[in-house]
């Protein structure tokens, strides 16, 4: 069999994908089908396919994505062993393409003038290059944030490239490296983060919604924060404002609180949706010198840094004084004793 197009095979039904692994639904609707998550131990029903979209998502982990995401992590296989076990299975009716379908968005012009972008494989771990980027350029906290990222890995004209990867709510991924690369992979979307255990229709209404534009002012907040309990929305581009807009009047969250770059598209997202009728928040208030959220965040923590290094300074000082009185003294006493003997 040849190797199936990576938007052929998003095409093969989630559904059926189940189903044919003795998966069934506890709830079906002409829109969705609702299960109890085939990832984890669960009594109540949270993980909910979207049968028009083929999309799944599990509202107890906040993540979902395409088939092939379900496959990987279903399966615990790698991307390219996901893509050959969907090919075997997909029907043979459906229609074959091109394999380059992968095309990152916002590359440089050479790179898309020159060659094609191969997309090689996914995975959980960051490479150190990665981490040390998001660590100590970026102050983010990389055991709250590891869990949500994903390392891309591809190749243009034969030369290895590797970026960290933001999942988003169609099976994309939003796109960034150690440099000034940022990019896309294809669907563009929205990217949902729960913060509890509650499906989408328990949710608590009466927390506002935290807005981010990019996932990196979305982890610079989860960074700062000991514990978060709203749930986040992250539009991954002011391009999807109206994505952001139809979800939240659909499930009835009319309470945002929006964090987005200080310039004219942020304050214009911002318009949008006050012109949307939702009460907004706006964050930027309190980062107003600052680009966006993560400059913020990065002057925050380096200005602590100082801080503590400061002190540190100051206290190895003082105990060094104490320790020179303290000997100064010593001296004294032995001095005045053989002076009395």
């Amino acid at each position: 069999m040849k190797e199936k197009d990576l938007s052929v095979i998003k095409r093969y039904s989630i559904v059926e994908y189940l189903e044919r692994k003795g998966i069934k639904p506890v709830r079906r609707t002409p829109a969705y089908a609702l299960y109890r998550s085939p990832l984890r131990a669960e009594i109540h029903p949270s993980f909910k396919v979207d049968t028009q979209k083929n999309l799944w998502i599990d509202y107890g982990e906040g993540m979902g994505g395409s088939i092939i995401d379900l496959c990987m992590r279903l399966e615990g296989c790698t991307l390219q062993e996901a893509i050959r076990r969907l090919g075997q299975t997909t029907p043979d009716d459906t229609a074959y393409g091109s394999r380059n379908d992968f095309a990152p968005n916002n590359f440089q012009p050479s790179m898309a003038a020159n060659g094609v972008r191969e997309l090689i494989s996914i995975s959980d771990t960051l490479p150190p290059h990665l981490q040390e980027y998001l660590t100590k350029v970026r102050c983010i906290d990389l055991q709250k944030a590891k869990l949500l990222l994903k390392c891309i890995s591809y190749e243009v004209r034969g030369k290895h490239y590797q970026a960290i990867g933001f999942a988003n709510l169609s099976g994309g991924y939003g796109l960034r490296d150690n440099h000034s690369f940022k990019g896309t992979i294809a669907p563009k979307d929205i990217t949902l983060i729960f913060t509890d255990k509650q499906t989408a229709h328990t949710t608590e209404k009466t927390q506002p919604v935290c807005v981010f534009e990019g996932f990196m002012d979305f982890f610079s907040f989860l960074s700062m924060k000991e514990e978060i309990t709203n749930h986040c929305l992250v539009m991954n581009s002011v391009s999807n404002v109206a994505r952001a807009v139809r979800y939240l009047k659909d499930r009835y969250l009319p309470h945002i609180r929006v964090f987005l770059d200080n310039d004219d598209a942020g304050r214009k997202t911002v318009q949008e949706f006050v012109r949307a009728g939702f009460k907004v928040e706006d964050m930027s208030v309190y980062y107003k010198d600052f680009k966006d959220l993560n400059e913020f965040h990065v002057s925050r923590m380096r200005e602590q840094k100082k801080q503590k290094a400061q002190e540190q300074k100051r206290m190895a000082v003082t105990e060094q004084n104490e320790s020179k009185k303290s000997k100064l003294v010593k001296h004294k006493i032995r001095r005045n004793g053989h002076l009395v003997g």
